[in-house]
């Protein structure tokens, strides 16, 4: 019996060691370990030791995920700053913390996985003093940089409050109006600007997608995806943190996600239609599948969320933002890979270290929010509402 009880010791060691680092620790370790690496090989080796990039297809993964759908779901800040600010709907107020601590993460991010795309990334600040105000990559650079900070200052009093530090709490705020204004404009103007970028390239991007309405299809999907990844948040936040979550105002959101993801597909359609290319959707092709799938997951959950027991289910409001989110996804992938490869008549296949770069910097983003919301009272408002 003396020599058993050194076994059960152990074994309750490791359980125990095993609660305390839980299975999704390992996960982060492994995608960060894996985006250092490859990061190591971008810095020694070039694109061409990590990417599959060549002439003919310049931009990957890197764009038109980390880039293009970064910046669309960090949305949520300048969409909830909106609606809470300027049009004074001050219910969605406990929401508005975690939705701009949400989009500066996200846009920082969006920064850091431009350092990877960059031929000579230690060359990112020369869009401050070298000016061409004729190209719409120098309006989306100085748009994302001042958006950045506007969204740092929205976000400051946070950490004001943090340290007590009334005074810096009190010069945000008598700049809030002018702060926010700018915010919104800024957001306008990149967000529809993406989609300029590829109004130069008629003959190679796909007929499905091109078109001169790209930069308005941009800024309304961005405003959609912004709602939905507020319930997304919302919904893990309420998980993670043990907050209650913030029914009514949710399913306001879900209500007004269902209209967004509808005008958002009317005008997709009424442009297809007017530019007569409609039936290149119903043609057994890859491009004509994909675009099926970018349709299916946004008309999905538009038609469930106008069902009210669709909306009184959390499980099933949480699902049909997620198909939201993926349908947004799925869009600007098609747009920035789909639809240019069959133009370009190349094919690309990203390499795993893109792959690894991508996926490690969303992890770093789950971590650092993490981390903000149990360290930082992003939830003041949040509890404050409940109370």
């Amino acid at each position: 019996m003396t020599g058993a009880m050194p076994a059960v010791n152990t074994e309750r060691t490791a359980e125990s060691r095993m609660r305390r680092f839980p299975i999704w620790r390992i996960l982060f370790g492994l995608l960060m370990a894996a985006g250092l690496y490859a990061t190591y090989l971008r810095i020694v080796g070039g694109l061409g030791a990590v990417t599959n990039l060549n002439d003919s297809f310049p931009w990957g993964i890197w764009i038109g995920f980390d880039i293009l759908c970064g910046v669309g779901l960090a949305a949520g800040g300048f969409t909830l700053v909106a609606v809470v600010q300027i049009f004074n709907i001050q219910k969605y107020r406990p929401i508005l913390r975690p939705a701009i601590l949400t989009a500066f993460l996200g846009y920082v991010l969006v920064i850091l996985a431009l350092m990877f795309d960059l031929g000579r990334p230690d060359r990112i600040w020369h869009a401050l003093i070298m000016w061409n105000p004729h190209s719409v990559m120098f309006e989306v650079a100085w748009c994302v940089m001042l958006y950045t900070t506007v969204l740092a200052l929205e976000f400051s009093p946070v950490v004001f409050e943090k340290f007590g530090w009334e005074k810096p709490i009190r010069i945000v705020h008598a700049i809030s109006v002018p702060l926010i204004i700018l915010g919104v404009i800024l957001s306008t103007l990149h967000q529809s600007s993406l989609g300029s970028l590829y109004l130069i390239v008629p003959t190679k991007l796909h007929a499905l997608w091109y078109t001169p309405m790209l930069p308005i299809f941009f800024f309304i999907s961005a405003i959609t995806v912004g709602l939905a990844m507020t319930i997304f948040e919302s919904y893990h936040s309420a998980k993670a943190f043990g907050k209650a979550l913030e029914w009514d105002l949710v399913n306001g959101l879900a209500r007004i996600l269902a209209v967004a993801l509808s005008v958002l597909l009317v005008f997709r359609f009424m442009d297809l239609a007017g530019r007569g290319v409609l039936h290149l959707a119903m043609e057994n092709t890859l491009e004509a599948w994909l675009f099926g799938l970018e349709v299916v997951l946004m008309l999905l959950p538009a038609l469930l969320l106008y069902r009210s027991h669709v909306r009184r289910n959390v499980r099933a409001m949480y699902l049909c933002a997620l198909m939201a989110v993926f349908g947004f996804i799925a869009n600007r992938l098609n747009v920035s890979i789909t639809g240019i490869e069959a133009g370009s008549g190349t094919s690309y296949i990203p390499k795993w270290t893109e792959v690894a770069v991508t996926l490690a910097i969303i992890a770093l983003g789950f971590a650092i929010f993490r981390l903000a919301a149990q360290h930082l009272p992003v939830f003041a408002e949040h509890d404050a509402h409940g109370e």
